[in-house]
């Protein structure tokens, strides 16, 4: 011990009074956090800089017109990009955009194609036409602009495809309202033309018995035949101004023809969104299953499991009161069942919300939540989930077409009511000459009533025939319930369906800037660079004269100096981080102590390998380097790399030591401390193993070759 004292305070001694020596160290020491500092300060904010990055936009959009609208989805989107300074546009035209991206001036390029607006307008068609825009990208000038411009660019089409939903929905469902009202309104016309019917209807027996007794009581029978002449008249003025009704009724069959192919795949996509929460709930509770996770991640899992199956909860409902609307109008269509189903979901989402609040009411109070409780958990989110797919299974084959059947029987109604009143229009003539032809007859006698007798169950007969259609039309469905389902708030539906779910972040441990996020990679890098560099300007061996050191005492003596020097570093890079750069660290006390705990470990490692294994060793210690640059999780996520480098990650020390600068900068859980902490401790241990076994006889066996290595006068 003695000895190993002796080499470091004469090492210490060496430095302090050969100033060369002094300048030599002091830059060794401090050249570390240059390389650190300067490649945070190149990150710092990259993405609030996007603004800078040029894309050219051209706009070839010639437009359209829509129902006697001109509309040009083009020029919306120029205006809306103007207002946009997320990134660098450039509007000019097309020529000069593919140019601009061909030659590097600008990073991508978007072309609005002359025909975008005639495309969108075939919405409305039966033959239907995507929209196109047309995106160009140099992959060659950058890697990372193109991810930066293609988010650009899908977020314009993100917004029109929105901004589409939400207009044509809104279109239709006003639609719907608007016939709604008009069929409200009409209602009392279509009742008295039916309660007219039903009341000649009636006169009719009466009709024929006074026929039947006419030549007895001319008198009476022309008495019942005046007073039927008084009624024709009311019922031709009603059923010409049911005119009207009729043409309203004819619009409303098309129209029900158009809506009824729209509205079947929103449902469809609404239950689709009711099972894809389902799996991803299922997803969150294996999460929160699996061993691996921290308490924090258990608490944010469970309160967004909460939150979601809330969201879906309220999904349901709405969905289980079209379905029984679906079904007043539509019985037997299957809708009732669905909507049973889906009352069913809600209330095992309702179920579900709850055992996601009792989880986290146990993990505040026990610190864990039961395996029971999970097990309940996920049994009530596999039942959600196998119901879901049921339903949504179901509504392809059974449910979805019998709605649109059932829409298409209500057009085919429309279609009869107004069929029937123009049948009643033209049949008032015939009713009206046959009733003058049997006031005729009774006034010229007995003999012309025998006539009008013979014609008169032509007359009762279609009267008939009219009012049982209008009992057949009642009975096929009623108009009450139909009115009920077409009025609606358009504008909350159509907004509804443009963004049926809106997603709500949560951020956990934020970091302000993405300089302040890479500091933990970018200084534990300078650490193992900075014992790289000690190791390739300073020596690992002992030369006093005089005095023969066992290697033991060389590896422990020599290291102290070294370790000295390397502390240093580790002070000067997060010193200089906080106070020069100004980076974003939750616990800076935690931040320097951390950093100077890696980088004695990592002088550890890398002293050993030199002090070992000579001029190898220092090759191992940087192709160390560079598995670890690809393998410790730096930079992108390690689930990101290929397989290779993931199988390498639990044994690299730079994944352990990132991990523990990261949460010195965001937040410390104490238990993901504890365990990186005594990894570094392990691959510490190993490293004194190695250099007190293998000093003596690697260093003893390998003099020879470096004595030869040194013959050549260019490897020292």
């Amino acid at each position: 011990m003695r000895n190993i004292i002796h080499i470091y305070i004469t090492d210490l001694k060496n430095i302090t009074t050969n100033w060369v020596a002094t300048v030599l160290i002091l830059g060794l020491a401090v050249l570390p956090s240059l390389y650190a500092w300067f490649n945070i300060a190149s990150s710092w904010d990259p993405y609030s800089q996007t603004s800078s990055i040029s894309i050219a936009v051209a706009n070839l959009d010639q437009g359209t017109s829509l129902r006697g609208t001109s509309i040009n989805a083009g020029e919306e989107i120029i205006r809306s990009l103007q207002d946009n300074h997320s990134l660098g546009w450039r509007f000019t035209d097309e020529d000069s955009a593919i140019k601009g991206v061909r030659h590097g001036d600008d990073y991508a390029a978007i072309i609005i194609p002359a025909d975008f607006s005639a495309r969108i307008g075939t919405a409305l068609s039966k033959e239907l036409s995507k929209a196109e825009i047309i995106y160009y990208t140099n992959e060659k000038i950058n890697a990372v602009a193109p991810k930066v411009t293609g988010k650009g660019a899908s977020g314009i089409v993100e917004e029109v495809s929105k901004n589409f939903i939400q207009t044509a929905n809104g279109a239709i469902f006003q639609i719907f309202n608007e016939l709604g009202i008009e069929l409200e309104n009409e209602l009392p016309t279509i009742k008295k033309v039916e309660n007219l019917v039903f009341r000649i209807e009636s006169h009719f027996p009466d009709l024929n018995r006074a026929m039947d007794t006419a030549i007895k009581d001319m008198n009476s029978a022309s008495k019942l035949v005046n007073e039927s002449q008084k009624t024709l008249p009311i019922l031709e003025e009603i059923a010409q101004k049911g005119q009207k009704t009729a043409e309203a009724l004819a619009g409303f069959a098309q129209q029900v023809s158009a809506s009824s192919e729209s509205l079947e795949p929103r449902v469809k996509q609404d239950l689709a969104i009711l099972n894809e929460a389902a799996i991803s709930v299922q997803q969150v509770i294996s999460r929160i299953q699996q061993s691996d996770i921290s308490p924090e991640e258990v608490k944010t899992l469970l309160k967004q499991g909460s939150d979601r199956a809330g969201e879906v909860a309220h999904i349901a409902e709405r969905l289980s009161e079209l379905f029984r609307k679906l079904d007043k109008a539509f019985p037997g269509s299957g809708a009732a069942t669905a909507a049973t189903n889906l009352i069913s979901i809600r209330d095992r989402w309702l179920s579900l919300q709850k055992g996601f609040q009792d989880a986290e009411v146990a993990l505040e109070q026990n610190g864990e939540v039961s395996a029971e409780q999970l097990a309940k958990l996920k049994q009530l989110a596999d039942d959600v989930a196998k119901v879901s797919s049921e339903i949504l299974n179901r509504y392809d084959s059974e449910i979805g077409p019998q709605i649109s059947a059932g829409l298409a029987k209500t057009g085919t109604m429309a279609q009869t009511v107004q069929t029937e009143l123009n049948r009643a229009l033209k049949a008032v003539p015939d009713v009206k000459q046959l009733l003058q032809d049997a006031s005729s007859g009774l006034a010229a006698g007995s003999k012309e009533a025998l006539s009008v007798q013979n014609r008169l169950p032509e007359a009762e007969q279609q009267i008939k025939n009219l009012a049982d259609r209008f009992r057949k039309l009642e009975q096929g469905g009623e108009l009450q319930e139909i009115i009920s389902l077409l009025k609606n708030n358009f504008e909350k539906e159509s907004q509804f369906f443009a963004e049926p779910v809106v997603l709500k972040e949560n951020r956990l441990y934020p970091i302000p800037n993405y300089g302040s996020g890479m500091s933990p990679f970018f200084t534990t890098l300078s650490l193992w660079v900075g014992a790289l560099l000690l190791v390739s300007l300073l020596t690992v061996e002992v030369h006093h004269e005089n005095i023969n050191y066992l290697s033991i005492e060389v590896y422990f003596g020599r290291f102290f100096t070294f370790l000295t020097i390397a502390v240093f570093q580790a002070l000067f890079v997060t010193i200089g981080d906080l106070f020069i750069l100004g980076t974003y660290v939750v616990n800076p006390v935690w931040f320097v102590l951390f950093a100077v705990l890696i980088s004695s470990v990592f002088m550890l490692i890398v002293y050993t390998l030199v002090s070992v294994f000579g001029n190898v060793g220092k090759a191992m210690a940087i192709v160390l380097l560079v598995l670890q640059l690809a393998g410790a999780g730096g930079t992108f996520p390690i689930q990101m790399t290929p397989a290779f480098f993931q199988s390498l990650h639990p044994y690299l020390p730079f994944t352990y030591a990132i991990s523990m600068m990261r949460e010195a900068v965001g937040g410390i859980l104490w238990d993901i401390v504890q365990r990186d902490l005594l990894i570094l401790m392990i691959f510490a241990a190993v490293a004194v193993v190695v250099g007190i076994g293998l000093k003596g006889p690697i260093n003893r066996a390998s003099n020879h070759l470096v004595r030869r290595a040194r013959e050549s006068k260019i490897i020292h």
